[in-house]
């Protein structure tokens, strides 16, 4: 896609304008502006309210944001090009705008007024968006954790009454992981953890959840039957030994599965399922039990 650079804010052609002509474009109501970047507290919104703001006053078609590693983007990405770079508190932001039209001295002066009146909110957005993760989030393997599990599961069991679907539980742990760190140290230990974390994440599905909420102890939630579940739990076996470093320490995994039924609230399942977990160990380990019959 090509871009062309605006390096003139205001070709040479336009500048015969009067200053009368130029106090005759509207003004952002800044108040109202203030609101309406406030009423949220997620990045995305914060940035698609700031595009549809300006979009609505100023010849600014789409627009591209670099922040603190992520990049945001909305509206359409052709046309003039306008980079701008804004400081705030320690943040460094790089805007690309995209442009219909050469922005009046004007037109810039207004862009000039929003752009803080934007960083506030989205970098308050940001900070609250790191301490949600914070909360729900496990640090070491960042899968959801305990807490995270305890309203997802809820979630997951309304969803699937409301509109008559399945959802299954696959509680999990490592064979003989105290073994592994008495042996090796609780760093090698951690990094097993990480590994195995990335090898669930390659084995779900986009629709799956995966949470630690322990020590080596994962549970995933699963959209389906017992027999989706199952499935899920042969990638996850064939994906190990694939992991050079779970391989070579011969890490191994249990599992147990059980499938919701009406009548069971979230406790009454995940104690199916870890019953099928000890009933895969006491079958030899490095394996899965389907607990069908509850």
């Amino acid at each position: 896609m090509d871009f062309a650079l605006a390096t003139q804010l205001y070709p040479e052609e336009y500048w015969y304008q009067s200053d009368s002509y130029l106090k005759d474009e509207p003004e952002f109501d800044l108040i109202q502006v203030v609101q309406q970047l406030h009423a949220s507290l997620e990045p995305r919104t914060v940035f698609a309210c700031f595009g549809k703001v300006i979009g609505q006053h100023l010849p600014i078609q789409g627009i591209q944001l670099a922040v603190e590693q992520q990049k945001l983007s909305w509206g359409r990405h052709h046309g003039l090009s306008l980079q701008r770079n804004l400081c705030h508190n320690d943040t460094n932001m790089a805007f690309q705008y995209q442009l219909s039209a050469p922005l009046t001295p004007l037109q810039l002066m207004q862009l000039e007024k929003i752009e803080p009146l934007f960083a506030l909110p989205f970098i308050n957005a940001l900070k609250y968006q790191k301490m949600a993760n914070q909360a729900m989030f496990d640090a070491l393997t960042g899968l959801g954790n305990r807490h995270y599990y305890s309203q997802s599961i809820l979630n997951a069991l309304a969803r699937a009454q409301r509109k008559h679907g399945k959802v299954s539980l696959v509680v999990l742990d490592l064979d003989r992981f105290k073994n592994l760190n008495d042996e090796f140290g609780h760093k090698l230990g951690d990094t097993v953890l990480m590994e195995f974390a990335k090898v669930i994440n390659k084995a779900i599905r986009n629709t799956d959840q995966a949470f630690r909420i322990g020590g080596d102890e994962f549970v995933i939630i699963v959209q389906g039957d017992e027999d989706a579940a199952g499935i899920l739990c042969h990638r996850i076996m064939e994906f190990i030994p694939t992991n050079p470093l779970l391989n070579q320490f011969q890490v191994q995994t249990s599992m147990g599965v059980a499938g919701h039924k009406s009548a069971q609230n979230p406790e009454q399942l995940y104690e199916i399922a870890d019953k099928a977990l000890y009933s895969a160990k006491a079958d030899g380990r490095n394996g899965f039990k389907i607990d069908k019959a509850s």
